[in-house]
């Protein structure tokens, strides 16, 4: 974020001002597409047919014409302003409520024509100067009030610009924070968005101004959002990208120590299902498994697990494969047959990604195969975890691979493994060899190089894996998007992607400039550069089929692929995965 920093206040006087993203309802086969017409007032935004919109506008929050208008209950200021003009009957009222409110839970008052809104929502944000706590905390405030809306059928909402003030916020994190949370559910609700900021404030109006106009037009494709599932036994095992709290299965499985998904969870469910799991942690509170019925949700059931990270990777490894087990042995008896788990440890606990998604993922396919269960497990991923979806995508293929996928995958020209050999010389007289060389020269545009050898890569655990992403992006995209490229790299790490893969242990190594990920050339002159010689001169480069997918130009602030996209570039001739199975290396060329 930027240096500057500013502070956030949350009153406002008249307004003068709009600028304003509106989004089409999205259908299964439609685009969302934001756009941002700057300087138009938006007329009443209480209409049937309204479409999901985002407004920034000076005015005062107190006066303005919606649905519910947003009070963060621990911002003083505002919140004893908004109940002085709302006078005695919105007073009581939320005093009345907040005597009966100890959960900090979300407090409705109806304003009874006292103001133009109809509803006003009080609910505090524990703001902080960390940006990681002000994203869950901001983004938690805003899921809450935003399905509290919807679910009473109210179509607009306006908010101040949540910064507490006194905590010393960031402007530009709180209006990036605000405004992608905001984007990310009017994709799933239908309701209309305003931010309401202070005539004074420029700064705090221009730079959600600026949130708001960015990247626009900006086209995220709804399809992208894909399940990927595989089969094991009677069972299947899905892993998307989506909300917890939505999900229509028998059971929600929580961990009860993640205390924002936890509120998320219960402020969704409703003010019942928090008695109850305060009622029965406050009968035992050392218990593993909470159980409370749904309330609000589509589930059945929510499974509150206790569950702490650990640093110690043994006893992080056992303590997942304890938490899968205290699942199963608890459904069970209740003959349930589908629940949806989030991904544990991945968000602020740190914990290694590949650890926790492995750990869940072959525990859950153990217990599976060792109970013949008749069972739909489904890992939901945060929108924002891409680089979680990818690891639990490439965990679950890899166990449809081993199950499913026979030798007669492989190819023909392949020869017949002895041992664990991986690489095998091509014969120089061949055709195959003859035609990887015509083309690497041509590629090295003119540069006279001797090829010594050329190997072709027979790794069928990773050959298999690519068979079957290639597969998945074929139905995904409806077409072919594979290509023939060129990676040069040092000859320690040409055999360690050769026995393995190009993992994400490789990311950066041959640049950043357009994402951090594996790099790969059609230009072998370009991929050249990387290819440093050893100590007898020779260089070493690899042929790889890539699944280029939907790609999008990229830059050095990309660690992962954005959403919607499968790859990044740089417009011209080179490509950067961020997935395992997405390249697969075909032959190695070893040259001077």
């Amino acid at each position: 974020m930027g240096n500057s920093r500013s502070k956030c206040t949350e009153t406002s006087v008249e307004k003068d001002q709009t600028t304003e993203v509106t989004a089409p309802s999205p259908t299964a086969q439609d685009d969302l597409i934001l756009h941002s017409p700057v300087s138009k007032q938006p007329s009443s935004p209480r209409r049937s047919s309204m479409k999901p919109s985002i407004y920034v506008q000076k005015g005062d929050l107190a006066s303005t014409k919606t649905d519910v208008i947003v009070v963060c209950s621990t911002s003083n200021f505002l919140r004893e302003n908004i109940l002085k003009l709302g006078g005695d009957a919105i007073q009581t009222s939320y005093n009345t409520q907040l005597k009966n409110n100890t959960t900090n839970s979300l407090i409705t008052v109806a304003t009874n024509g006292k103001f133009p809104s109809k509803q006003i929502y009080f609910l505090p944000c524990k703001c902080s100067e960390d940006e990681n706590l002000l994203r869950d905390a901001l983004k938690n405030f805003l899921a809450t009030i935003i399905k509290a809306a919807v679910a009473a059928n109210y179509q607009s909402i306006a908010f101040p610009a949540i910064g507490c003030g006194r905590m010393g916020c960031s402007v530009q994190s709180v209006a990036e924070i605000m405004v992608s949370e905001v984007r990310c559910q009017i994709k799933q609700y239908p309701i209309s968005v305003s931010f309401i900021i202070q005539p004074e404030k420029q700064d705090i109006y221009d730079e959600f101004q600026k949130q708001i106009n960015s990247d626009q037009p900006l086209r995220i494709k709804i399809s992208n959002t894909r399940t990927i599932s595989t089969s094991v036994r009677n069972a299947t095992i899905e892993v998307t990208m989506g909300n917890i709290t939505t999900q229509n299965v028998d059971v929600i499985v929580i961990n009860s120590s993640a205390e924002i998904l936890k509120e998320t969870i219960l402020n969704t469910a409703g003010d019942d299902i928090r008695q109850s799991f305060n009622a029965q942690i406050a009968n035992n509170p050392n218990a593993l498994l909470t159980v409370t019925s749904s309330g609000r949700l589509s589930c059945k059931q929510i499974f509150f697990v206790r569950w702490k990270p650990n640093v110690d990777e043994s006893i992080l490894r056992q303590s997942i494969v304890d938490f899968m087990w205290n699942v199963i042995q608890n459904i069970l008896p209740h003959h349930y047959t589908s629940i949806a788990f989030p991904a544990i440890g991945c968000g602020k606990s740190a914990c290694s990604v590949n650890i926790v998604v492995k750990t869940m993922v072959s525990e859950i396919k153990k217990e599976i195969q060792k109970r013949n269960l008749t069972l739909k497990v489904r890992f939901v991923i945060e929108p924002r975890q891409v680089n979680v979806y990818d690891e639990f995508c490439k965990q679950v293929l890899a166990s449809e691979v081993d199950r499913s996928t026979t030798d007669d995958t492989l190819p023909s020209t392949w020869e017949s493994p002895t041992g664990n050999k991986i690489c095998f010389i091509v014969p120089k007289t061949s055709n195959e060899c003859k035609t990887i060389a015509t083309d690497f020269r041509r590629s090295m545009q003119g540069s006279d190089k001797e090829i010594i050898k050329i190997e072709r890569i027979q790794n069928p655990r990773w050959y298999k894996q690519y068979l079957v992403h290639r597969e998945d992006f074929r139905k995904t995209h409806g077409n072919d998007t594979e290509k023939v490229l060129y990676h040069g790299c040092p000859e320690n790490a040409a055999y360690a992607i050769a026995a393995d893969c190009f993992n994400r242990s490789f990311a950066g190594k041959n640049g950043t400039a357009y994402g951090v990920g594996v790099y790969f050339s059609s230009n072998a002159a370009y991929s050249h550069g990387y290819a440093h010689p050893n100590s007898k001169g020779e260089r070493f480069m690899f042929i790889v089929r890539v699944l280029i997918g939907k790609t999008t130009a990229g830059n050095s602030s990309m660690k992962t692929r954005p959403v919607g996209f499968d790859s990044t570039t740089d417009g011209n001739h080179i490509f950067v995965t961020y997935h395992d199975a997405q390249a697969f290396a075909e032959y190695l060329i070893t040259y001077k």
